[in-house]
């Protein structure tokens, strides 16, 4: 993440997180930490993975304070193991302590999302096939966790609604029919957007076909007739298959020939990395 988007867009995000957890002052630290002391903390993992999310983890310390330094040994995308110390934090004790819970959030958060994102495509290596993200997304979260994903090997779907055309079942419900939907799209959006709609059932697909749909979105359908799908399109629409595909199930889809897998999973069922701060001391 560079430094154009951090300050564009992930900086007013890490601002409202940090006044979430500091309200008015952290009464923890000041306590027990009355003046300015300069000292250090490591960044510390605790189990195998992929990290994701350092640029954010730093910048919610500078946003405390632009003289905190911190040192990285790993960069985002690097597998790391248990017990690797992947960096050290310098500056303000204070500061050190006050903005430790927010940015391990971010960092864990992330981390967990690309080390899940990894395992699955590495099962797909061997096809053709993309794996996709969704908009299942933690609320003020999506920039970081669809950033994850691509850290992870992955792929972004649309960002939100303003970014592409997807014509899910009640879009379909509310225009009257698939044709009608997808003739009401291309009468109303830019000629430059696809046009991606969802099926049930290969007689849909059929009519999305004929009525000049770009995507079709295969959603949980029996893989038999997802193979049958595929041949249908046959190049007059790329194909997506959607539908609770978890690390867990996602093999049985690999030899499909679909274009894109879907799968929420990756931002809405990813365990965290886990990481610490250790060893503070004064310097």
């Amino acid at each position: 993440m560079n430094s154009i988007t951090m300050s564009l867009n992930a900086d007013e995000l890490i601002l409202s997180a940090l006044r979430e957890d500091i309200t008015s002052e952290d009464i923890t630290t000041n306590s027990v930490m009355r003046e300015y002391r300069l000292g250090e903390v490591d960044l510390i993992c605790k189990q195998d993975g992929v990290i994701a999310g350092l640029d954010v983890f730093k910048r919610v310390f500078e946003l405390l304070d632009s003289d905190t330094k911190i040192l990285l040994h790993a960069k985002d995308g690097d597998l790391v193991k248990n017990s690797d110390k992947i960096g050290i934090i310098r500056g303000d004790i204070r500061v050190l302590l006050s903005g430790e819970r927010t940015a391990l959030n971010y960092l864990q958060r992330m981390s967990g999302i690309a080390t899940y994102t990894r395992s699955i495509t590495e099962l797909l290596k061997d096809s053709k096939t993309k794996l996709l993200d969704t908009r299942k997304t933690t609320p003020n979260m999506r920039i970081f966790e669809k950033y994850a994903v691509k850290v992870g090997g992955g792929y972004n779907h649309r960002y939100n609604l303003s970014d592409g055309i997807l014509l899910k079942d009640n879009h379909i419900g509310a225009a009257g029919g698939v044709r009608e939907a997808v003739q009401m799209a291309k009468e109303y959006a830019p000629f430059v957007r696809k046009i991606e709609i969802e099926v049930e059932n290969l007689e849909m697909l059929q009519e999305a076909l004929d009525a000049g749909a770009d995507i079709v979105m295969l959603d949980n359908m029996s893989v038999d007739d997802m193979k049958t799908a595929v041949k249908m399109a046959d190049g007059r629409a790329e194909t997506e298959c959607s539908g609770n595909v978890t690390i867990e199930n996602i093999e049985r889809l690999v030899d499909i020939g679909v274009d894109y897998i879907s799968s929420g999973a990756l931002t809405h069922s990813a365990p965290i990395l886990d990481l610490s701060l250790k060893n503070l001391h004064t310097v």
